[in-house]
């Protein structure tokens, strides 16, 4: 990537956008092309036709017509050749790809098949599951994607920008630096205010803050800050010598309430986080941190999977 990604990052070639043809797709699109086009990577832009609908699983058993599953592809087709025009309308390379199947899984497997470095979905599309974090489809493209995953949510339409500051949380982990090295990859370092923003939100044990105004209470405060900037200034440091602006953020509270409110404070672009870190909450699809962090977030949030 050369100068964009900073010494040894790992150049975005190609950048798969997954669309249901909702308003969420189409700003996950508006996202994807301009990635595309500040790093000069292509798209691939891809839709999961349904599969073909069995007569009693019609809607209230209304019997549909012997070439309606053609019609149905071919009005999918049409608006994907529309989608796809207009990111070429806009300088970036693109391919279209059609598959039929349930959404994710289709998506998953086009991501393979075209050896993506990224995808890029909407948080919520024509499923209606508004109950749910992601949204089914998108929920699933995160937990089974072997590469990173920017999701964009329905508040990020028309606010599409290039990624100057990117909010790396880190809880020391190795997940935590496998979203910095992502981070790396995406921010536009080209720009002269570009920065990457590490940020540690540590947790003293309630038995602590519950002291109150016993002396020890603000010592405890003031060692584990300095001794989470230390760590972050650690991260920070060959970054530095890289060439990179890196900033570093030490703050007591619940991670996730710390990264919204320092994403805000920041007017980040982008948050770039692991989907696992510390935690071990094995049953949540994102660990307890990342899952809150997506859903409040004030802007796309790139997860990076840990490999099974």
């Amino acid at each position: 990537m050369g100068k964009e990604g900073g010494a040894g990052a790992r150049a975005v070639l190609k950048i798969l956008a997954a669309t249901d043809f909702s308003p969420t797709s189409a700003a996950a699109i508006e996202w994807a092309t301009l990635l595309a086009k500040t790093h000069g990577a292509s798209v691939v832009l891809v839709h999961a036709l349904a599969p073909p609908m069995p007569p009693a699983a019609s809607p209230d058993f209304i019997a549909l017509p012997p070439d309606f599953q053609e019609q149905y592809r071919e009005a999918a087709a049409q608006r994907l050749s529309e989608a796809a025009e207009r990111i070429r309308a806009a300088g970036v390379a693109v391919t279209q790809d059609l598959d039929v199947g349930p959404g994710a899984s289709t998506v998953l497997d086009l991501a393979t098949k075209h050896a993506v470095d990224m995808i890029v979905v909407g948080t919520h599309g024509l499923t209606g599951f508004r109950h749910l974090l992601l949204g089914s489809t998108a929920e699933r493209i995160v937990q089974g994607a072997s590469m990173p995953v920017l999701t964009v949510h329905p508040g990020d339409a028309d606010k599409h920008r290039t990624f100057r500051t990117i909010l790396v949380p880190t809880d020391f982990s190795e997940d935590g630096a496998r979203a910095l090295r992502e981070a790396r990859r995406v921010l536009h370092a080209a720009e002269p205010s570009a920065r990457l923003v590490l940020v540690h939100a540590y947790h003293l044990p309630v038995e602590f803050t519950a002291l109150g105004t016993v002396p020890v209470t603000p010592r405890l405060f003031t060692d584990a800050a300095e001794q989470a900037k230390d760590r972050l200034e650690q991260i920070a440091a060959p970054l530095r010598k890289e060439g990179l602006r890196v900033d570093v953020i030490a703050r007591e509270g619940y991670p996730p309430t710390v990264i919204d409110e320092e994403a805000r404070a920041l007017d980040a672009d982008l948050i770039a986080m692991g989907t696992h870190g510390r935690s071990g909450i094995r049953h949540f699809l994102l660990g307890s941190t990342a899952e809150r962090v997506v859903q409040h977030a004030p802007c796309p949030v790139l997860t990076v999977r840990r490999p099974s």
